[in-house]
């Protein structure tokens, strides 16, 4: 049910007599869950509506309109609330967390809708039957639904879920229903590694186009997993044969539908795969093609030009090389070029942690405090913050770090017009 706080002058629902507190109820004889329902609805150019009166009459409305004619109302609320996870994961990261920090990084979410508008990658071990059925009647595309495995055994056990053995029927609902799903494996040596693996990607590779990709991403291990399951890290070796792996499936399938997470390339001391490889770039967000995806931008945006100052950039210490050697590429076009990278040590999670999104504030401060005032610029990639909030993990805050280093901040986008701008002439980055 929604309520309603306000109707827009001259719309659909002013001309139709609803009020503020009038409440929604149906659309098609289907229950109103949430703003998700309305916002579908709103879309459709016929449908019925049941609203409940404040005065408690239950009417029965016939809608026909045009496609961009909307009914006009807001609600009092949108009845978003988060959906929290129930399962228990082996590799949970937020069980890795320290103490201390802001309420909303310990909440772990598992929301169908976060998922379709935000690009949460949800487990879908909390949504019903009824769930399924409203995510492919409302047409909530894409998806994006966490595996790890569709072995029914090795997936409960992995998520301590008795409900996720059957996520290979849900997708199968979901993707023979016309909603397009894209997946991710968080991989856990020795767990859903090795023909597991194979065994999942072929699996969901045979449920059709609509199901997009599967994404292979490494679980995160930090130094708070004391008392939790043993997870190993990721070595060289180890990385070159998952690749290997994902090379032979790929062939298999005839396109690349198995995309890795840069971190595996960096381990394995590899250049990430070719930019046509990733398609759209779908799994960006999650880590995969994001170099290749850069280095595409950079091509089609360098041009020949100068700059002045020295500036010092913010990495990783997994993209630490690549980061080096595409500033040195880009001293050809840039005239007068001085820049350098400097590898933060997450000192916060622990060194294995080492990818730059989660580098927090006081670790780079701390990496640079001695040699800043050799620079008159510190370049900052966007992933290190709140992606609404200019706020570290540690809550250190983006007008504390510049305070404390007294030196101008350029804040990059993430794209490779961000980067060659910062590098370059100030342009399509922000300045701090």
């Amino acid at each position: 049910m929604l309520t309603v706080n306000k109707v827009l002058k001259n719309s659909i629902a002013s001309e139709l007599g609803l009020e503020k507190g009038d409440a929604l109820l149906e659309f098609n004889g289907n229950q109103v869950v949430d703003v998700l329902d309305y916002l579908y609805y709103d879309s459709q150019t016929f449908f019925t509506l049941t609203v409940q009166t404040k005065q408690g009459e239950k009417v029965v409305l016939e809608i026909e309109k045009e496609e961009d004619e909307t009914l006009g109302l807001e609600f009092i609320s949108d009845n978003l609330e988060i959906k929290t996870c129930r399962n228990n994961c082996v590799f949970c990261f937020v069980d890795q967390m320290p103490k201390g920090l802001r309420s909303s990084l310990y909440v772990k979410d598992d929301d169908y809708r976060q998922s379709f508008m935000r690009g949460n990658f949800v487990t879908l071990t909390n949504a019903s039957g009824s769930d399924i059925e409203r995510i492919v009647r409302l047409n909530l595309s894409p998806l994006y639904v966490s595996v790890q495995a569709t072995d029914p055994e090795v997936r409960t056990k992995l998520l301590n879920n008795r409900f996720a053995g059957n996520i290979l029927e849900q997708l199968k609902t979901l993707t023979q229903g016309g909603v397009k799903v894209e997946t991710q494996v968080v991989l856990v040596r020795g767990f859903n590694d090795g023909a597991i693996l194979e065994k999942t990607c072929r699996e969901l590779f045979s449920l059709g186009e609509n199901l997009l990709s599967v994404a292979v991403v490494p679980c995160g291990i930090t130094k708070y997993r004391k008392g939790l399951y043993p997870i190993e890290d990721i070595t060289k070796g180890y990385a070159n044969c998952v690749i290997e792996q994902v090379k032979a499936l790929n062939l298999e399938f005839n396109k690349n539908f198995v995309v890795l997470a840069d971190e595996f390339y960096f381990k394995a001391g590899i250049t990430p795969i070719n930019a046509e490889n990733y398609g759209d770039f779908s799994q960006v967000g999650n880590g995969v093609g994001v170099t290749a995806k850069l280095v595409k931008e950079l091509n089609e945006c360098v041009k020949i030009t100068k700059t002045s100052g020295k500036k010092l950039l913010i990495s990783g210490v997994s993209a630490y090389e690549f980061v080096s050697k595409t500033v040195k590429g880009l001293s050809k076009y840039i005239k007068n070029l001085d820049a350098d990278v400097v590898a933060v040590k997450n000192e916060f999670f622990g060194e294995t942690v080492n990818c730059t999104g989660l580098l927090v504030g006081n670790d780079i401060i701390n990496a640079v405090k001695d040699i800043i005032y050799k620079y008159d610029v510190l370049v900052l990639p966007c992933v290190c913050l709140k992606e609404d909030e200019d706020v570290f993990l540690d809550g250190v805050t983006l007008k504390e770090l510049k305070e404390k280093l007294n030196v101008k901040i350029y804040v990059t986008s993430g794209t490779g017009e961000s980067l060659f701008g910062a590098l370059s002439n100030g342009k399509n980055v922000r300045i701090i």
